[in-house]
């Protein structure tokens, strides 16, 4: 019988007498977590991942404080969706294993910058002052992942531009890659149009991995930055290029030209596996490396598909690894466009299933903590896909006019490639060099293919 909050006799007295209540308590759901998976944890010493998307929006069309409150509305939507994002990150089991877990929920800023427009930042030619606001419209420059355990995964700034607003994202890395980053972004702008979401998370990392890794974290941000054996971070620009689909086109047929035809063993490059090449290229040039320089190439390179069995675009987390080759530039730049690419495909073509394990069971068995600058002097890194649909992450208000990066994990050598917002097989190069270089990239007529164009 259940416990009576009166007194008064009743017939079933002598029933109740014989059953004693020995406990009361509360249940409530317990709290959200989510176990780093091995895949996760070389992150945890880089920086937040910044992304910044730019849309046109006339204020007397789409009022700033309308189109932010709509935004907000559907962004905790998405967080109940999207909850690793909600947490902090910390070591709760006392293994040292990192997790996720809580829902305190994402940081959200406003701003104003009512004196630039929005070409003034998307158009083609940004200027060197146009990249330092652009770098104001993103949160958390500057902050390491580890400051999960403290900060937010996810900060938002909703930035009103003179004739339009940007819209600024920082993702802690250590939770996420750029596959998982699109997915929230692009289910977030479908919640704040009023439609469903498309396409479910998949929140299990054990699917990936379940060995559970000691990870002895550094005391501070800053500790851990006084051990970088690379020395001091380096004055950078960064600049965007836009290869039309035609130039795209030529640069891929170029290093496919060598091709013996009618050989079916001659797999033919791929678009990125050609323009990485040429790009690969071209920053050796303007480097000016000797031909006994090494230089190194590195894609971080989704796995989901390169499991065994594989795991689908929807697994949320981090399922990324560097896949790294290298050349003396000598023979890099002596040799045909298709030594390049070939040496691209041969890295990408063997990290398989194997590959992928190895790697995972090397990093187990001596976990480190690494720098984001740690691919060496003469990298070039692809950290991004145009394969990512960045221009159909629409809120209400139309396709974005541009989307970058901002200035976190830029190390010289960073690339990261967008398609471009035609939608027609253009891509576009964001990419940090060192100043002198930069300089003469940006007058490399190989590069643009400026004497082919003629």
């Amino acid at each position: 019988m259940g416990v009576e909050n009166g007194s008064s006799p009743s017939p079933a007295d002598d029933a109740a007498a014989a059953v004693t209540v020995t406990g009361a308590r509360t249940v409530a759901p317990a709290k959200n977590r989510c176990t780093l998976a091995t895949f996760d944890l070389p992150y945890i010493t880089f920086y937040y991942n910044q992304k910044l998307l730019l849309y046109r929006a006339a204020p007397d069309v789409v009022p700033f404080p309308d189109a932010v409150a709509r935004m907000t509305a559907a962004l905790a939507d998405a967080l109940r969706v999207f909850y690793p994002l909600t947490g902090r990150i910390c070591q709760p089991d006392g293994d040292g294993a990192l997790a996720v877990e809580g829902d305190e929920g994402a940081e959200v800023f406003e701003a104003e910058a009512l004196g630039v427009a929005v070409d003034d930042l998307a158009g083609g030619d940004c200027s060197d002052e146009a990249e330092k606001v652009m770098q104001c419209l993103v949160p958390y420059t500057g902050v390491m992942n580890l400051e999960g355990l403290r900060r937010p995964l996810l900060a938002v700034q909703f930035t009103k531009l003179k004739d339009g607003l940007a819209v600024g994202c920082a993702f802690n890395h250590a939770v996420l890659d750029g596959t998982s980053t699109w997915h929230f972004m692009s289910s977030w702008a479908e919640l704040c149009r009023g439609a469903p979401l498309s396409v479910q998370p998949i929140h299990d990392r054990s699917l990936a991995r379940s060995v559970r890794v000691r990870l002895e974290l550094p005391a501070s941000a800053e500790a851990h930055e006084k051990t970088d054996p690379n020395g001091p971070k380096k004055a950078l620009v960064a600049r965007v290029f836009s290869f039309p689909a035609p130039t795209v086109a030529r640069i891929k047929a170029a290093a496919n030209a060598a091709l013996p035809p009618g050989v079916a063993a001659a797999k033919p490059f791929s678009t990125f596996q050609a323009l990485g090449a040429h790009i690969w290229r071209a920053v050796s040039r303007a480097r000016g490396l000797g031909p006994a320089d090494i230089t190194a190439f590195a894609v971080f390179a989704d796995c989901r598909a390169r499991l065994d069995p594989p795991l689908p675009p929807a697994y949320f987390g981090n399922l990324i690894q560097a896949v790294f080759t290298g050349v003396p530039a000598g023979m890099l730049l002596g040799g045909p466009p298709e030594l390049a690419a070939g040496l691209l495909q041969k890295a990408i073509g063997e990290h398989d299933a194997a590959a992928v394990a190895r790697r995972l069971e090397e990093y187990e068995a001596a976990p480190k903590l690494f720098h984001y600058s740690d691919a060496g002097p003469n990298c070039v890194a692809v950290g991004s896909s145009p394969r990512f649909k960045v221009y159909d992450v629409d809120f209400g208000f139309g396709r974005p006019e541009r989307v970058r990066s901002g200035g976190n994990n830029k190390f010289d050598g960073m690339v990261y490639l967008y398609p471009g917002r035609g939608g027609d097989g253009g891509i576009d190069v964001e990419l940090a060099l060192q100043p002198e270089p930069m300089q003469r990239l940006e007058k490399d007529d190989d590069f643009f293919l400026r004497q082919a164009a003629a």
